[in-house]
């Protein structure tokens, strides 16, 4: 087994019930573990939730908190993947004063080059927004910061896998019963 720490994107899904949340994060507390994301949605399936949290920790361990997952909370599935096992983004928004839009061509051409898109203009600001890799936005905030940012804020990853899951079809299996 491999005990070099990686990123790992664990996908648990489960019913939703109160109380979900508190009872994952504890176990990855308990063992000391950061996390790194964690990001809560509603699954493909009607009535039950997907949580997504990203851990740098090690093979060993991370086969541990899925065994303790499983034993600990009421889930229909949890498992990990590696970095190379799946498509991920991470999003941004970017709050920056309006007249820089117009005033500065840099801006449009940073704006263009890095392909985000404005949300909303108005006289006081504007704010774009990025998806893409961690680093990609990133790069988009350093570019920007030098206008001036007024407000920042960042999302944590969502991501999905790049094999064909057989959890479709069990998450399929438990919307019919």
């Amino acid at each position: 087994m491999n005990t070099e720490k990686q990123l790992y994107t664990v996908s648990i899904y489960t019913e939703n019930n109160i109380g979900l949340l508190n009872r994952i994060s504890a176990i990855f507390q308990r063992r000391h573990i950061n996390i790194e994301s964690l990001n809560t949605s509603p699954s493909e399936i009607e009535g039950v939730s997907r949580f997504t949290i990203v851990v740098y920790m090690d093979e060993v361990g991370i086969k541990k908190i899925i065994g303790q997952i499983d034993k600990q909370v009421e889930v229909i599935k949890a498992f990990y993947h590696t970095e190379e096992e799946t498509i991920y983004q991470v999003s941004g928004l970017f709050k920056i004063k309006s007249d820089l839009l117009f005033e500065e061509r840099q801006i449009q051409n940073i704006i263009k080059e890095s392909n985000a898109r404005i949300v909303t203009v108005n006289k006081v600001f504007f704010v774009l927004e990025k998806s893409g890799k961690r680093e990609e936005l990133k790069d988009l905030y350093e570019k920007l910061a030098v206008f001036g940012i007024m407000q920042y804020t960042r999302s944590g990853r969502i991501a999905v896998t790049k094999d064909e899951m057989k959890i479709s079809k069990m998450l399929q299996a438990f919307n019919n019963n």
